[in-house]
């Protein structure tokens, strides 16, 4: 078997061999095709392979009860192969190169970085090159007085 084809595509090829052989007068049990199957199969597959000799037997199993156990595993091969891409994926955007927000920010912020203020926008009055708390046109004077007018009325 090759490690690009499916279990599906792999027992299609198999059962016409088997075909053939028994065109030609020879006789082939089911047992025999089965075992035939189990060791010719990729790595991949050793461990399923050896719980499946381990439980069953492989004697009196049928090539269809083998099709559809490894046609299951098969299924979660794949499943397990795209949950691990999609982790990577996600992995490497979240702290790859692109600087996302994640990627600037942890352990460390701040640390020999220089920060262009020219791209920062403040919160206050929109404008670009400083932070809020440094707006010019904040008056924190009036603030201060507010508070304590508030603390004073209450």
């Amino acid at each position: 078997m090759k490690n690009t084809k499916s279990i599906k595509e792999y027992f299609a090829r198999v059962t016409a061999m088997t075909n053939k052989i028994k065109s030609n007068g020879e006789v082939t049990p089911d047992s025999k095709v089965v075992e035939k199957i189990l060791r010719t199969l990729t790595e991949r597959f050793t461990y399923v392979v050896i719980s499946i000799e381990e439980v069953r037997d492989t004697t009196t199993m049928s090539i269809d009860e083998l099709q559809s156990s490894l046609a299951v595993h098969e299924q979660k091969f794949k499943k397990m192969n795209v949950e691990e891409d999609h982790a990577l994926r996600v992995e490497q955007t979240k702290y790859g190169r692109g600087g996302g927000r994640m990627g600037s920010r942890g352990r460390g912020r701040g640390r020999g970085r220089s920060l262009d203020k020219a791209t920062i926008e403040c919160y206050k009055c929109h404008k670009l090159g400083h932070f809020r708390f440094e707006c010019p046109s904040w008056d924190k004077a009036n603030y201060a007085e507010a508070q304590k007018r508030k603390k004073k009325c209450c």
